[in-house]
């Protein structure tokens, strides 16, 4: 009799574990770290949603869309957590993705109607140094400087693509010759952000590629008010990060709830403090302490994102030729 008791209970256990629906989502490395938004948002959203919320980290944002070329319509995926306004119009030219019902009072400064990609945070591209360092205030003046540099590269991730943008929407046909007035400047090239971003924290370089929203993580988290974003007089590109539900999915319905709870105050809320970037949409409390002491952008500069791949080619090879010389 017990022996089939515990059969039965067996039994049971794996039916229930079978019967609970699995959403896959990708996103980038960051996202799904200890320290990043990914076990907070997994809890918030299993707590209601009778299911199985599994993150799967693949690289940085434009690796991010690379490996879901790849796997085309057979990916696992039922949602991609990472792309930007650089990539949508890429990502939209694979026919993969679904449309979607999602509106909010979104709290970035271009309206937003995209049907099939879903904003759940913004910022603007910057470099971060240390405080007390005295540092140029435009990419002409860095290029004549002799601080060190890293960046990220632009074919693989989306701080990296966004240099790439920014640099060619503030200068136009000056990009190359900034580039190249850049090149001794940078140390390496990264693959992806965290890579960039730990090279500065060792003081192997001055400078890094990063967000003015980074300083907030320094400040907020260590009680480290040693970290500075620059303000560029050109103007700072914005990065506005998406959500988008694969056509292929297998949890339609389940995929939908998660586009809407990423809206929602208790996705929005984990944002500022995990991602250190701007929630979409501003939290019921507001930001927390700290945000209000970083650089504000005076120019905010951005590509339309069905103009980002003609303009994409030409900075890549302007950028690919300065720093092949």
């Amino acid at each position: 009799m017990k022996s089939l008791t515990f059969a039965a209970g067996i039994l049971a256990a794996t039916s229930a574990v079978a019967e609970t629906p699995v959403l896959t989502v990708y996103t980038y490395d960051s996202f799904v770290s200890d320290w990043g938004p990914g076990p907070a948002v997994e809890a918030a959203f299993e707590a209601n949603c009778g299911c199985d919320l599994k993150f799967v980290g693949a690289g940085d944002g434009a690796a991010l869309l690379s490996r879901i070329k790849l796997e085309g319509a057979h990916s696992e995926a039922d949602i991609v957590l990472g792309l930007d306004t650089n990539l949508t119009a890429a990502a939209r030219d694979t026919g993969l993705f679904a449309d979607h019902a999602i509106s909010a009072d979104y709290a970035f400064p271009m309206a937003w109607n995209d049907g099939q990609f879903v904003p759940y945070d913004w910022g603007a591209f910057a470099f971060v140094k240390n405080a007390e360092l005295s540092s140029p205030r435009s990419f002409k003046a860095l290029g004549e400087s002799d601080l060190k540099i890293v960046i990220q590269d632009p074919r693989s991730s989306t701080p990296g693509l966004g240099l790439l943008m920014w640099v060619k929407t503030a200068y136009g046909d000056e990009a190359k010759a900034v580039w190249e007035g850049l090149a001794d400047n940078i140390v390496t090239v990264t693959k992806g952000w965290s890579e960039a971003y730990g090279m500065f924290l060792e003081g192997e370089a001055d400078m890094v590629l990063s967000y003015t929203t980074s300083p907030a993580y320094h400040l907020i988290a260590e009680g480290d008010a040693s970290k500075a974003a620059v303000a560029f007089d050109e103007g700072h590109y914005m990065q506005i990060e998406v959500a988008a539900k694969m056509k292929a999915t297998d949890q339609n319905d389940l995929a939908d709830r998660f586009l809407a709870f990423m809206v929602s105050e208790a996705f929005q809320s984990i944002i500022p403090t995990t991602n250190w970037m701007y929630p979409a949409v501003t939290p019921a409390a507001g930001l927390p302490e700290g945000f209000e002491t970083l650089v504000t952008p005076e120019k905010a500069l951005l590509v339309a994102p069905e103009k980002v791949q003609a303009i994409r080619e030409e900075a890549l090879a302007e950028w690919l030729d300065a720093l092949s010389q």
